[in-house]
């Protein structure tokens, strides 16, 4: 009967995961599986859970890393990620100490502050986006 149980979480962990694609659950599935096997072998229990515990835990640290870098790497940033880094024009002119300053990105008007509070850039400068905060885009000039 406890090969049913290994078999049955195998298939659970296995639905999680093709609902979430998020590589959660996957490890834990290649657990599930070392123990029904373990267990079709004869083992006792204790090594079934043991088995269980020590493989997921494996592939969970030793796949992870490789499988997260390779998998998905086409997704495309969104929203504020996708700013980050990307070049804008000043369209007024940034001074921290003032509180102003606006640039454009992709045809969009942002209000702008720059990295440096002493730097003042002045309009029609390019900049590269270094962070966003709220809705002011931190900038850096490009010289």
């Amino acid at each position: 009967m406890t090969a049913v149980y290994w078999l049955g979480g195998i298939v659970v962990l296995l639905i999680i995961e093709a609902l979430t694609l998020g590589l959660t659950t996957i490890w834990f599935a290649g657990g599930a599986l070392a123990a029904f096997i373990a267990c079709m072998a004869g083992a006792d229990l204790l090594v079934q859970v043991v088995l269980f515990v020590v493989v997921s835990l494996a592939l969970l640290f030793f796949t992870r890393p490789f499988a997260k870098r390779y998998i998905n790497k086409e997704t495309e940033k969104t929203n504020v990620e996708g700013v980050i880094g990307r070049e804008a024009c000043v369209t007024e002119q940034i001074d921290n100490r003032m509180a102003t300053g606006e640039a454009v990105l992709a045809g969009q008007h942002w209000s702008a502050r720059s990295v440096n509070d002493d730097e003042v850039i002045g309009e029609g400068e390019r900049v590269t986006v270094e962070a966003v905060e709220g809705v002011k885009l931190i900038v850096r000039a490009i010289r």
